[in-house]
């Protein structure tokens, strides 16, 4: 008799070249990832010769149910690392049956400001720093927290080991290998200074690609915890008190930055990003006030400020940026549940399509 565990793991190559390609899509709220399965006859590595599909909007808050049906437009193809073999994951965007993208496809806007020429000719470089809290799945309280209580206060945890300190590593590390195997250019991941908290990072990733990188890193994490047991939150503050909320910094350069005299490049967009500081506040997460305090690593969110190896700074530029007079700058304003989508499109519009 078999057991589940060795259908799960069945190699489809020994018997059939179909294979199965999981099209994902982010739901109504903007935040939560679906995502469904079909059979292909055979291998696809262009997301051009995928079929696109439909699914019902209404079940997800993005259609009424009289005119249920949204489109699914395949993007980015990566590797699956839970079927493994050559089936695929499959990041989609949504557009109604007339062909306009619904008000939640925010790709679609991004992938219009990268594909601007003055844009294309910067090639916009990002790294992304997701944070995110693993939840127990019954509580809703941090993992490795007593239920009800607190564990000792912030010190030890941050880039800790031992345990006492790190908790939910195996989820962590089976994440980090699972989005290299799947061609994410995941470059890293650490414990945070609040325990219970992890970050991973995505980067560094040209244009558009950010975007459906971090999706599909968000997705894959949220299924290896369905596994665990255990909940991702990706809430910016999802512990009220003198705990540190959870962001998502966005490292962030140009060709222009990385040339001999970047620094003064870097300079102007700083000055480009303050001008616009409250259009990109209102763009960078929901409940962000929360974090964006003054205390625990921000700056506070009504001011804008930036500074060399700040870390209550908006934006941070790195003491090496500095010394070698070229670079990357650190946008540390973005939540936790930002759209990577949003924020990696408008910082390259206020920094290249904007005009001083």
């Amino acid at each position: 008799m078999s057991l589940l565990s060795d259908l799960i793991n069945l190699n489809l190559s020994e018997t059939t070249e179909k294979v199965i390609a999981e099209y994902i899509w982010i739901g109504g709220s903007g935040m939560d990832m679906r995502s469904k399965a079909r059979t292909l006859p055979g291998p696809v590595d262009d997301p051009s010769k995928l079929p696109k599909w439909n699914y019902d909007g209404s079940s997800t808050g993005q259609a009424p149910g009289e005119d249920s049906e949204v489109i699914l437009y395949p993007q980015a193809i990566f590797r699956d690392p839970f079927r493994r073999g050559k089936n695929i994951l499959v990041m989609c965007d949504a557009y109604t049956p007339a062909g306009e993208p619904i008000p939640t496809n925010k790709r679609h806007g991004a992938a219009n400001i990268f594909s601007r020429p003055e844009v294309v000719a910067e090639e916009p470089w990002y790294g992304i720093e997701q944070e995110y809290t693993l939840l127990q799945k019954d509580t809703k309280w941090p993992l490795g927290w007593p239920v009800g209580g607190y564990p000792g206060p912030q010190g030890p945890y941050y880039c800790g080991a031992g345990a006492d300190k790190a908790f939910g590593r195996d989820i962590v590390d089976a994440h980090y290998k699972a989005c290299l195997y799947a061609g994410i250019d995941i470059s890293g991941i650490n414990g945070e200074v609040m325990p219970g908290q992890w970050e991973f990072q995505v980067g560094p990733v040209v244009g558009i690609s950010a975007g459906d990188q971090v999706w599909v890193a968000r997705y894959i994490l949220e299924r290896i915890a369905e596994i665990a047991g255990v909940v991702v939150s990706f809430d910016p503050k999802p512990v009220q008190g003198d705990w540190n909320g959870a962001g998502a910094h966005t490292n962030y350069s140009t060709k222009s930055m990385r040339a001999d005299g970047g620094y003064e490049v870097i300079k102007e967009a700083i000055v480009k990003l303050g001008n616009r500081h409250q259009e990109h506040i209102a763009a960078y997460g929901e409940g962000n006030e929360r974090r964006l305090t003054g205390r625990h690593e921000t700056a506070d969110i009504k001011s804008f400020k930036w500074g060399v190896a700040n870390r209550g700074a908006s934006v941070r530029v790195g003491r090496d940026t500095e010394k070698e007079g070229k670079g990357y700058f650190e946008d540390r304003r973005p939540a936790s549940n930002m759209d990577p989508y949003v924020v990696t499109s408008m910082v390259a519009e206020t920094t290249i399509l904007l005009k001083p």
